[in-house]
């Protein structure tokens, strides 16, 4: 029987274009005593508002980044944000947040696939998770990858459209705001209770939006 010769002298795989998303674990020294803190707030937000039904949600108004509870989270914010800036090697860094806002799931209810446009990063803080509300879903941003989808005999990185992230309380998630997201269904029997931020380059038509040519 004769053998086959391998011709190739050499190969590799090049990793190319990455979507990153950057995950952060507060210690419990921090997250515990500023999640009763903003629970709290949260409960009197919706003080007045009827008790949420399996399959409800509810959002809060966008500006809680600007309420003096919030300046521990935001100051959290703002030093994982500098941390990404960094990394990224962009040539300006000054930014700020443009929206901060409370999502409550009651069981059963999810949040449908979305992106944040106008802002170059984006992020979900959690204050309250369960076994079975406790992941993010999110979701291959190339839309060109759908148009042919061969089976596969296993589930890797290199082939699948999403991704599933795991969470917990005092959990920091940052990601481009391009990146499509989602929540499944809350299979637990309690709320899961989230902070969603994004973040924009302060100054962004007189500093960053200028032609590259």
């Amino acid at each position: 029987m004769v053998q086959e010769i391998n011709r190739w002298g050499s190969s590799d795989v090049f990793p190319m274009f990455a979507t990153l998303v950057w995950k952060v674990q507060l210690k419990p020294e921090l997250y515990e005593p500023m999640g009763a803190k903003l629970l709290a707030v949260l409960d009197q937000l919706r003080r007045d508002a009827a008790p949420l039904a399996p399959g409800q949600g509810w959002q809060s108004v966008q500006t809680l980044h600007r309420r003096a509870e919030f300046a521990e989270l935001v100051a959290c914010i703002d030093s994982v944000a500098k941390s990404v800036l960094r990394f990224l090697r962009t040539g300006y860094d000054a930014f700020e947040i443009t929206g901060c806002w409370a999502n409550i799931l009651a069981p059963g209810a999810a949040h449908p696939m979305h992106m944040h446009p106008n802002n170059f990063l984006s992020g979900v803080y959690y204050l309250r998770t369960s076994p079975g509300a406790d992941t993010i879903n999110f979701h291959d941003p190339r839309p060109q990858t759908a148009l042919i989808r061969p089976p596969v005999v296993e589930l890797t990185a290199e082939n699948t459209d999403h991704v599933v992230v795991s969470v917990t309380n005092g959990t920091l998630l940052m990601f481009p705001s391009y990146l499509q997201h989602s929540v499944d269904a809350n299979g637990s029997e309690h709320e899961r209770v989230s902070l969603s931020f994004n973040l924009m380059f302060s100054a962004f038509a007189e500093n960053v939006s200028k032609p590259q040519w």
